[in-house]
């Protein structure tokens, strides 16, 4: 028995793909949990249709990352620490922090997972942070941290 599987199932596959199967562990197992559906020609149409929409959806979400990359790399966010004696700062700026600074400054929404931050920046100065904006592509934003007064 042919079933295209909804899920990712161990040992058999991963989601979207046509595999042979018993008879019984097939329409048991697999239906029965709706982890797979028969393999007929309607249901493999429907796969076909739905693989092109997401690599279109793919595709699309490639073409804005990169735009917004090249938006990215010409802007200097601005953001505040207070600071002591020596230039020694108190507290710390998030990967939180930066997201806020870029809606402020920027009307542009950044997720704060896709800002790789190794560590809070601590220091003033002008720091380079690395955002990942899609699986292939990155930017690098400009951190100016200044002085709270």
């Amino acid at each position: 028995m042919k079933v295209i599987l909804l899920a990712d199932v161990k040992s058999q596959g991963k989601k979207g793909d046509i595999i042979e199967v018993s008879e019984g562990y097939g329409r048991n197992m697999l239906i029965k949990k709706k982890l797979a559906v028969a393999a007929t020609p309607e249901n493999i149409n429907n796969l076909k249709l739905a693989n092109k929409h997401r690599e279109k959806v793919e595709e699309e979400n490639l073409k804005a990352a990169k735009a917004l990359a090249e938006q990215i790399k010409d802007w200097k966010v601005e953001t505040t620490l207070k600071s002591g004696e020596g230039g020694r700062t108190f507290g710390s700026v998030s990967a939180k922090e930066i997201a806020e600074a870029v809606f402020k400054q920027y009307h542009q929404k950044i997720d704060k997972k896709k800002i790789h931050l190794p560590e809070p920046i601590r220091s003033l100065g002008v720091h380079e942070v690395t955002l990942r904006l899609h699986p292939d592509v990155t930017a690098t934003l400009r951190v100016h941290v200044g002085e709270k007064q």
